[in-house]
């Protein structure tokens, strides 16, 4: 389920400085550079103190209940996490014994599809992007991840330019057949 319909990001999108999109574009891009060469550190340091982190289940319904095909703020999820709790699954990585990173996951992350949208809070753009992640580990493990991803990202006078404050994974399969999710998406 979107957060706005697509005819409504598409009229915001219009009035968008075209700096500041490519600007978004290009922080969207660098955070995925970030991930996929496992430099967590730096990546960490993208995300605001007041992060939302989460991925949502899916489910198979029919049409008249697909607006339900996602669990909501207050079911269960893959993931729901915070700043701290991201900071406790990176340490946890750089100790060696993280069974499932070691040997550590090659992946790589594809970003297309940008959409962004200014939001009320000045400052505040919402960048909706569909994802597609490959990960390949100990040579014979490999799982392909497609979606879309709803971030909110917020100005600051970092290097980065921006900061991520919320993301939202909305993954298409109802099934994850991969045996964990011990990677960022």
């Amino acid at each position: 389920m979107q957060t706005r319909p697509p005819l409504e990001l598409f009229h915001a999108a219009r009035g968008l400085d075209r700096i500041v999109q490519q600007a978004i574009e290009q922080f969207l891009f660098y955070e995925a550079a970030l991930l996929d060469a496992h430099s967590l550190h730096e990546w960490f340091a993208l995300l605001a103190d007041d992060i939302r982190y989460v991925m949502p289940i899916r489910t198979t319904r029919s049409v008249r209940d697909d607006a339900q095909q996602y669990s909501g703020p207050r079911d269960l999820a893959y993931f729901d996490e915070s700043k701290d709790s991201i900071g406790l699954r990176i340490r946890r990585l750089y100790t060696g014994s993280a069974w499932s990173e070691e040997p550590r996951s090659r992946t790589r992350h594809f970003v297309s599809n940008i959409r962004i949208a200014p939001l009320e809070i000045s400052g505040e753009y919402e960048a909706t992007s569909a994802f597609l992640l490959y990960r390949n580990r100990a040579e014979s493990q490999t799982d392909l991840f497609a979606g879309e991803r709803i971030d909110t990202l917020r100005c600051i006078d970092s290097p980065a330019g921006f900061e991520l404050v919320q993301r939202r994974v909305l993954i298409d399969q109802s099934t994850l057949l991969a045996n964990n999710i011990s990677f960022f998406f």
